[in-house]
C-alpha cells in the first residue's frame, strides 16, 4: 500500500512542490498559445537579466493559503542563478550522465542521449533516458527539491542534491521528467514539470513544480491523488499547457518505451547563442551532439599540426559530446553503455594510449589522524610526440573526469612537452559543477607534486622522443651515441589503418601505430643505457616526498628528428585525404546504385502487377 506523501509547509521547506495550485496562479498568460510558450530571451547568459513583472500583491495574497507566509520562498530567478555554476554545457550534460551511472547499482544498463522534436512548435528537445531503478512519488519530489540528496555512498558521484536542477536549467528553460518505479510490489508512474518559462511568464514569486502520479493496478493505470482531485486536475492542466504534450494520453505514451523501471528527462526551449542559433548543434553530425564555436582555435602553427590537433581528443572534447563522454569515466563499464544518438560511445582509457609510460605512486598528507592514502599516477608521452605538443594531467574523482588535460606547467615551456598523465584523486573534493577542485592547501600540494613528477619524468625520458638530455655530461654522451649510429634512427611504422572511428571521426588518439620498441631503439640502447648507468634519470616510484620543484634549463629538440617526423606525418595525412576522397566517391556510387536498384524493383513490381492483372483477365474470359 502506498503511503501518501505529506508535502511540508514548514519554514524549513525551500521549494513549493505541490500538486495543489490556487486557481488564480494556475492559468497561463493571456493571448499566449500553449504550443508556442517560450521566454522573450532565449540566451542563457542573458535570461537572468530579463525582467518580468511580479504578480499583483493583493492577487498574490488572495491566492496563498493560510500559513504560506510562514515558510521561506525561493524566487524562480534562483533557478537561473543556480544554473550559472555550469559555465560549459557539456558539464551540465555530464551531471545527467552521472545520475544514470549512479543507478548501475539499481540495475541500470544504459543511458540514451538523443534529440527529439516538440510537436507543438517543431523545436528540438534533448532527451535522456535510462533503465535505472526509477523514482517513486516521494523520490521524484526529492529530486526536484533544492539541495536534497540521499547519495551518501563512497562510490556514487552525485552528493550535493543540486545537479538535476542546475544541469537541466543550464541546457534549456524547461524540463519534464517521466519516471517509473517498483517499490514493495507497487508500480508507480510520476511526472514532474520544472519550467522556468511557466514560472516567469505567469509572474510567480515562488518556485512551483506541478506533479502527477499514477499507480498501475491489474494492468490498468489510475491517478494517484495526494490532496484532492481538483488539485490533481490543476496540475494536469498546467503540465498540458506548458509542456510539449497536449493530452493525458500523450503523457502516458512516454512510458511505453520504458521497461519495468527507469527515468526519462526531456529538456526543451533549449538555450541559444548570441547569434540566435541553438547552443547545441544536432545537424553537423548525426551520431554526435556538438557545441557551436568551440572547436575553431586549435593553436597549431602548421597545417600538419592543425590536422593532428583537430583529431586529438584533447581538442575534440571541447565541442564533441562523443569525444568528451568517451573519457568521462576512468574505468570501463562492464554492463553499462552510454548510447549517443543511437550509437554506443566507445570508452577510452587515456593511460592505455601513452608511450614510454611510467607509474608513479604519490602519498599525499591528507590529515594527521587519517589513513595513509596512496595515489597512482600514470604518466607518459602522447603517441604524437614530439610533433604535437599536447600535454596535461587528467584528474578523476570517484571514476569521473573533473579536469581534462590540466596544464600544470606553463604552456610556453618546452619542459614537459607531450607529457600526459592520469590519476584518480579521491582524497580531495570537486567543486559543485564537477569541472574543477577547490583551491585548498591539499589541492595546491597536489599541483606542486604533479609539477615535480612531470619534470622528473621529462629529465629521465625526453631523449626517447628526440630531445637532448638536460644534464651537460649526459647530453655529450647522447650526442656521441647519435654520431656513432648515424642519426637519431627514428623509425615509425604506419601500418594499414584499422580505421577505428568514434562518432564518424578517426580514432581519438592519432596515430595509433607508433612502434615504441622500434622508435629510438638505437638511441635507447646506447644513449639511454648510458643515462641509467650513470645513475641519473631515474625516479623513485614507491612514494615521493612533497618538495618544491626547481625548474631548470629547457630540453632541446633534435631538429633532424623533428623534420623526419613532420615529413612522415605530411605524407600520411596526404594519403589519408586521398582515401577520404575515394571513400566519398564510393559512397556516392553506392548511393546511385541503390537508387537504380530501387527503381528496378519498383518497375518489377509494376510489371508483376500488370502480369497478374492480365492473367486474371484471361482466366475471366476463358
Amino acid at each position: 500500500k502506498l503511503t501518501p506523501l505529506l508535502l511540508s509547509r514548514s519554514k524549513e521547506k525551500k521549494t513549493h512542490l505541490s500538486p495543489r495550485m490556487p486557481a488564480v496562479m494556475s492559468g497561463g498568460t493571456a493571448g499566449v498559445d500553449g504550443g508556442g510558450r517560450s521566454l522573450d530571451c532565449r540566451s542563457f547568459w542573458k535570461a537572468g537579466a530579463s525582467e518580468t513583472p511580479s504578480a499583483p500583491i493583493r492577487e498574490f495574497h488572495d491566492a496563498l493559503e493560510t500559513g504560506d507566509f510562514d515558510r521561506a520562498r525561493v524566487h524562480p530567478k534562483f533557478l537561473h542563478t543556480n544554473a550559472t555554476s555550469h559555465k560549459w554545457a557539456f558539464g551540465a550534460i555530464s551531471e545527467l550522465l552521472d545520475n544514470a551511472v549512479d543507478e548501475i547499482c539499481n540495475g541500470a544498463t544504459f543511458i540514451k542521449v538523443d534529440k527529439s522534436t516538440n510537436t507543438k512548435d517543431n523545436s528540438p528537445m534533448l532527451v535522456f533516458q535510462d533503465d535505472g531503478g526509477g523514482m517513486d512519488p516521494e523520490g521524484v519530489r526529492q529530486c526536484m527539491s533544492l539541495g536534497f540528496s540521499t547519495k551518501k555512498s563512497k562510490t556514487t558521484i552525485g552528493q550535493y542534491g543540486n545537479g538535476f536542477k542546475t544541469s537541466t536549467m543550464r541546457l534549456g528553460a524547461d524540463a519534464i521528467v517521466f519516471t517509473r518505479a517498483i517499490r514493495e510490489n507497487n508500480v508507480t508512474l510520476s511526472i514532474g514539470l520544472l519550467s522556468y518559462t511557466f514560472l516567469r511568464r505567469t509572474m510567480k514569486d515562488d518556485i512551483v513544480v506541478p506533479m502527477l502520479d499514477f499507480v498501475v493496478q491489474d494492468g490498468q493505470i489510475a491517478p494517484l491523488v495526494y490532496g484532492s482531485q481538483g488539485d490533481w486536475d490543476s496540475s494536469l492542466k498546467i503540465i498540458l499547457d506548458w509542456s510539449p504534450f497536449s493530452s493525458k494520453e500523450e503523457l502516458l505514451q512516454q512510458f511505453e518505451d520504458m521497461d519495468s523501471h527507469g527515468t526519462k528527462v526531456l529538456i526543451y526551449n533549449l538555450w541559444m547563442n548570441d547569434d540566435g542559433l541553438l547552443e547545441l548543434d544536432f545537424d553537423d553530425d548525426d551520431e554526435d551532439i556538438l557545441l557551436r564555436d568551440q572547436g575553431q582555435n586549435s593553436g597549431a602553427s602548421t597545417k600538419v599540426q592543425k590536422e593532428i590537433i583537430q583529431q586529438h581528443i584533447s581538442h575534440r572534447l571541447r565541442f564533441s559530446l562523443r569525444a568528451y563522454s568517451s573519457i568521462l569515466y576512468l574505468k570501463k563499464f562492464e554492463n553499462f553503455q552510454i548510447i549517443l544518438r543511437g550509437k554506443p560511445v566507445e570508452q577510452i582509457n587515456i593511460a592505455n594510449e601513452l608511450k614510454f609510460k611510467k607509474v608513479v605512486t604519490y602519498k599525499p598528507q591528507v590529515a594527521y589522524d587519517s589513513q595513509v592514502v596512496s595515489v597512482r599516477v600514470d604518466i607518459g608521452f602522447a603517441k604524437e610526440a614530439p610533433v604535437l605538443g599536447i600535454f596535461g594531467i587528467n584528474v578523476y574523482h570517484k571514476n569521473r573526469l573533473i579536469m581534462p588535460f590540466w596544464k600544470v606547467l606553463q604552456e610556453a615551456s618546452s619542459r614537459g612537452r607531450s607529457v600526459i598523465g592520469v590519476l584518480e584523486a579521491n582524497f580531495i573534493e570537486p567543486a559543485h559543477d564537477k569541472q574543477d577542485f577547490e583551491r585548498t592547501p591539499l589541492f595546491i600540494r597536489l599541483e606542486t607534486k604533479l609539477k615535480q613528477i612531470i619534470v622528473d619524468y621529462w629529465k629521465e625520458k625526453c631523449h626517447l622522443i628526440g630531445y637532448q638530455p638536460i644534464d651537460p655530461k649526459l647530453r655529450s654522451q647522447y650526442k656521441a651515441a647519435l654520431k656513432d649510429s648515424g642519426g637519431p634512427g627514428v623509425k615509425i611504422r604506419h601500418e594499414a589503418s584499422t580505421a577505428q572511428k568514434t562518432g564518424g571521426h578517426l580514432s581519438n588518439l592519432l596515430p595509433q601505430t607508433y612502434d615504441d620498441e622500434a622508435a629510438f631503439r638505437l638511441t635507447a640502447n646506447r644513449a639511454g643505457s648510458a643515462l641509467h648507468s650513470s645513475g641519473q634519470g631515474s625516479m623513485d616510484s614507491a612514494g615521493l616526498e612533497e618538495d618544491l620543484v626547481d625548474i631548470g634549463s629547457l630540453g632541446v629538440l633534435d631538429p633532424n628528428c623533428n623534420e623526419k617526423l613532420s615529413e612522415e606525418n605530411l605524407v600520411l595525412f596526404t594519403r589519408r585525404e586521398d582515401l577520404r576522397q575515394r571513400d566519398t566517391q564510393l559512397k556516392q556510387t553506392i548511393g546511385e546504385l541503390e537508387h537504380e536498384l530501387e527503381e528496378t524493383r519498383r518497375k518489377c513490381s509494376q510489371l508483376a502487377a500488370e502480369l497478374q492483372l492480365r492473367r486474371s483477365q484471361q482466366q475471366h474470359y476463358m
